[in-house]
C-alpha cells in the first residue's frame, strides 16, 4: 500500500477535534491520499479514487466541549497554517525533521515562549504518533528534534507571618474562601471554583477534590467548563476539613439559604450545588479570582503574588515544618514527585543558614569563623 502526498495538514486537524473519538463511515483501505477538505462539522479526505469520510459523534462532541477545545485553536489558528503553506507531506517531515525544528525556531523567533512551543510540540508529536501508528510513516520525525528547554520559573512566596495578615485583610470579602483554601489546602483556582456541597463530610471532616471549573478564552469568548475530573488522576484526593475551614462553610451555607429567601426568583438555581457563588447565586468566575487577589493585594499595600503562589506557599511551610515531599505531594495532587521537589520546596533563609553551619567543621580550623547568624 502506498501513500503519496498525504497532507500533514489533515493530520493535524484530525487531531485537533479529536481523533480519539472519530468513527470511520468507510473501512477502506488509504490509497493515494492528496487532498484535505476540512470544514467544522467533519473532515473529508477526498482522494482521487475513493472518499474516507470521517463524521462527528455525540461522543466527540463531548470532547471537544470539554478537552480538545483548548488545543482546537492552537492547531487551527497556528500549527496547520505554517505546514499547509509549505505543502509539506508527511513523507517530507519523515526524511526532514529539520522542518519541524524551523516551524519551533519560528515560534521563538516571534516572541513566544518556550512553554508556549513546547505545548505546540505536543500537538504536532502526536498528530505524527497517529501516523505512525496506522502505517504512513515507519518513525515519528518529532522525535528526532530538540524542543526548547522550559524557563525555570520562580514563583514569590509568602511566609507565615505574611499568609496571617493576608487572613485578616480578606476577612469578610468574596475571596475569603479562596485564599484561605488556596493557602492552606494548596488548592488550583479550578479546584477552588469545582468545590461542591457534596465534597464535604461533615461527620467524617473530610473535603474531597474532584471536580473543577475552567475558563477560558476561544476566538474572543469566555467560555467555561465544568467537568467531574481534575488535572491529573492523582489530583484526585481526600483531605482533612479542619476548624477553621469548616466554620467558614457552615457560614457560607447559611448565608446561601438567606440569600435564596431574600432574592426569591431572582436568585440564580443553576449552581445550588457549588459552594462557590456570590450573593445572587452565580458562580465565582476563575478569572474574578485572579483579578481581584491582584487588586485586593495593591489595595493593601500587600506583597505582589499571583493567586496560584497561595499554592507554593502552601508547599513551602509544609516542607519547612518537616512534611516529608511525598507527603506534600500527595497534598497537593501531583503526579509527580519531582514536579514537588523542582517548583514547590523553596527554602526560606534559616533553612540555608542552617545547611551552611553544618559544613563549617569541615573546612581547615584556620579557615573557620564564628557560626553564621550568631
Amino acid at each position: 500500500m502506498k501513500h503519496k502526498k498525504f497532507l500533514l495538514i489533515a493530520l493535524i486537524c484530525l487531531i485537533g477535534i479529536g481523533i480519539s473519538f472519530l468513527l470511520f463511515s468507510a473501512h477502506r483501505p488509504f490509497k493515494d491520499l492528496e487532498a484535505a477538505d476540512i470544514t467544522s462539522a467533519s473532515v473529508r479526505l477526498s482522494p482521487p479514487d475513493t472518499t474516507i469520510q470521517i463524521v462527528e459523534t455525540e461522543e466527540l462532541v463531548s470532547y471537544l466541549n470539554e478537552v480538545v477545545i483548548y488545543n482546537k485553536r492552537n492547531v487551527e489558528k497556528c500549527i496547520a497554517p505554517y505546514f499547509k503553506a509549505r505543502r509539506y507531506t508527511l513523507q517530507d517531515l519523515e526524511r526532514h525533521p529539520k522542518y519541524i525544528q524551523e516551524f519551533y525556531q519560528s515560534m521563538l523567533d516571534s516572541g513566544l515562549s518556550p512553554s508556549t512551543v513546547i505545548r505546540r510540540h505536543a500537538n504536532v508529536r502526536k498528530c505524527l504518533q497517529y501516523a505512525f501508528q496506522i502505517g504512513l510513516i515507519k518513525s515519528n520525525p518529532a522525535d528526532r528534534v530538540e524542543k526548547p528547554r522550559k524557563i525555570k520559573y520562580e514563583a514569590t512566596i509568602y511566609n507565615e507571618e505574611e499568609l496571617n495578615i493576608l487572613f485578616k485583610t480578606v476577612k469578610g470579602d468574596p475571596l475569603e474562601l479562596a485564599v484561605i483554601v488556596g493557602a492552606f489546602y494548596g488548592l488550583r483556582r479550578s479546584e477552588v471554583v469545582g468545590l461542591k456541597w457534596d465534597a464535604i463530610d461533615f461527620k467524617k471532616k473530610t473535603i474531597s477534590i474532584r471536580h473543577t471549573v475552567v475558563q477560558f478564552n476561544l476566538d474572543g469568548q469566555n467560555q467555561i467548563v465544568r467537568k467531574d475530573s481534575t488535572k491529573t488522576k492523582s489530583s484526585c484526593r481526600t483531605l482533612p476539613l479542619v476548624p477553621p475551614f469548616e466554620l467558614l462553610l457552615h457560614h457560607l451555607k447559611e448565608e446561601q439559604s438567606v440569600n435564596q429567601k431574600v432574592c426569591g426568583d431572582c436568585y440564580c438555581r443553576d449552581y445550588l450545588e457549588y459552594i462557590y457563588v456570590d450573593a445572587m447565586g452565580n458562580l465565582i468566575k476563575p478569572n474574578f479570582i485572579t483579578q481581584h487577589f491582584e487588586i485586593l493585594l495593591k489595595k493593601n499595600n500587600l506583597k505582589k503574588i499571583r493567586f496560584h503562589d497561595l499554592r507554593h506557599s502552601c508547599a513551602s511551610l509544609l516542607y519547612a515544618n518537616g512534611v516529608a515531599l511525598k507527603d506534600i505531594q500527595e497534598w497537593l495532587g501531583h503526579s509527580d514527585i519531582g514536579t514537588t521537589s523542582n517548583i514547590y520546596t523553596h527554602l526560606d533563609y534559616s533553612n540555608k543558614v542552617s545547611s551552611a553551619n553544618a559544613i563549617l567543621p569541615c573546612y581547615p580550623q584556620t579557615l573557620r569563623a564564628e557560626p553564621i547568624g550568631q
